[in-house]
């Protein structure tokens, strides 16, 4: 286990109790300020470590690190340096927060420079994302929509089993955390109606995922396995993939999703490390039938991480709609990534893998409004009176994550986005 892990840890920056960003965790991401250009950092309790300014001071005296690789806009240099580098800063950012470390602490004109409030800082975009996919890995999630749809006898459909069913989204409309995003026009056709119309969608939905972001290229024809797959994964984030469910139900047939679903998908902006993840590994559901071959592994591969949705009308405080956990999913990363270069399809840094929307076994656990008011039947009812049977414009989506072991919390910060009205 790396040291960076130990729960006896403590830094000399004072974190709270239920801090999600402990010496423990130490994500990285992408931050600027008005005297600051785009650089990357790492979250320390309710401060950003700014390795931009370390790196030029050479705190990280490293084989093949050049130190200019924290000042860019985007983690992909760095994620493309590879694992043993990822963990060998991350070690070392542990070393120098230790609370029995004076190499910062010691020195108050270094603490002024490299020391960021979050809240003086505006998160980015942590990666730039070269290909995005999207999975459909939950089961309860797939069997649910699959009951609206087809009914429970033919919920499932013969191949979910079989592989980590996915679609290839659209990058370029992935925003992070704090970008409101507009109502999407499309497409739909009423039940009773003999022609489609078009206008925004009347039935915004969220979708509470998790997804990887690629660490290692693949050359085209390669493909991995899944126990290799964790050596081709920088870390985790929290993501929304928004879906409008009306378009989507009169579009997706025959090629599947589309309009609906390229319009937006929303990221946190702290991408939490495997490493930093590793106290939470458990073992997934047992897979029946039994996967192929080039799918099949053993061990604890899926991890134990709580998730949330609140959702905040427009003049309200947030209220929690949803609760559910990662260890839900069927298939797991290294499964999903296995499948996706199985084929042959070239991998690239910063490329994100979604998921899919991930709900547990009871209805206080589903992941989309979907599913929480069945199709819209069962509206829910928020504490200002107002209900809900899909988003309205104005309302704020909230995602929260964190794993706990040991008194230590391991989380992603907030996920929120505002709805705007279409345009």
């Amino acid at each position: 286990m790396i040291r960076a892990n130990d729960p006896a840890l403590h830094s000399w920056i004072e974190i709270a109790a239920d801090s999600e960003f402990p010496i423990q965790n130490l994500p990285f991401g992408i931050f600027s300020t008005p005297e600051r250009d785009p650089r990357v950092g790492v979250a320390i309790g309710e401060y950003i470590l700014d390795l931009c300014v370390l790196g030029r001071r050479d705190f990280f005296v490293l084989t093949d690190l050049d130190p200019t690789v924290f000042h860019r806009p985007s983690l992909n240099d760095f994620i493309a340096l590879g694992k043993p580098i990822w963990r060998a800063v991350r070690n070392r950012v542990s070393e120098l927060l230790r609370n029995d470390n004076d190499e910062i602490s010691g020195n108050s004109d270094l603490i002024r420079d490299c020391l960021v409030k979050q809240s003086d800082a505006e998160l980015l975009m942590p990666v730039h994302v070269p290909n995005y996919t999207d999975f459909y890995s939950s089961l309860q999630h797939a069997t649910n929509v699959g009951s609206m749809f087809r009914g429970p006898e033919n919920a499932l459909l013969p191949n979910w089993r079989h592989l980590p069913v996915g679609y290839h989204g659209r990058a370029s409309s992935i925003v992070v955390s704090g970008t409101a995003i507009h109502r999407p026009k499309g497409q739909t056709r009423a039940p009773d109606a003999a022609a489609p119309t078009f206008g925004p969608t009347r039935q915004l939905d969220f979708e509470l995922e998790v997804a990887f972001i690629a660490g290692r290229e693949t050359a085209l024809g390669q493909s991995i396995t899944p126990y290799e797959a964790e050596d081709y994964i920088f870390g985790l984030v929290l993501f929304n993939d928004w879906s409008a469910r009306d378009m989507q139900a009169w579009e997706y047939q025959p090629l599947g999703p589309f309009l609906a679903k390229s319009f937006a998908s929303s990221t946190s902006p702290w991408v939490v490390t495997l490493d930093a993840l590793e106290p939470f590994r458990v073992k997934g559901p047992e897979q029946d039938p039994r996967p192929l071959p080039y799918l099949e592994f053993l061990g604890s591969r899926h991890y134990d991480i709580n998730l949330e949705v609140l959702l905040q009308p427009q003049g309200s405080g947030p209220v929690s709609i949803s609760r559910t956990n990662t260890k839900h999913l069927y298939w797991s990363m290294g499964q999903q990534l296995a499948h996706q270069s199985s084929n042959g399809c070239n991998l690239q840094v910063g490329d994100l893998y979604a998921s899919g929307t991930i709900s547990g076994p009871g209805n206080g656990s589903y992941g989309s409004m979907l599913e929480l008011t069945w199709q819209g039947t069962q509206p829910l009812q928020l504490p200002d009176g107002s209900e809900r049977r899909f988003l309205e414009d104005y309302d704020t989506v909230i995602m929260r994550g964190f794993g706990e072991r040991n008194g230590i919390r391991i989380g992603f910060g907030e996920l929120k986005t505002q709805v705007l009205p279409a345009i």
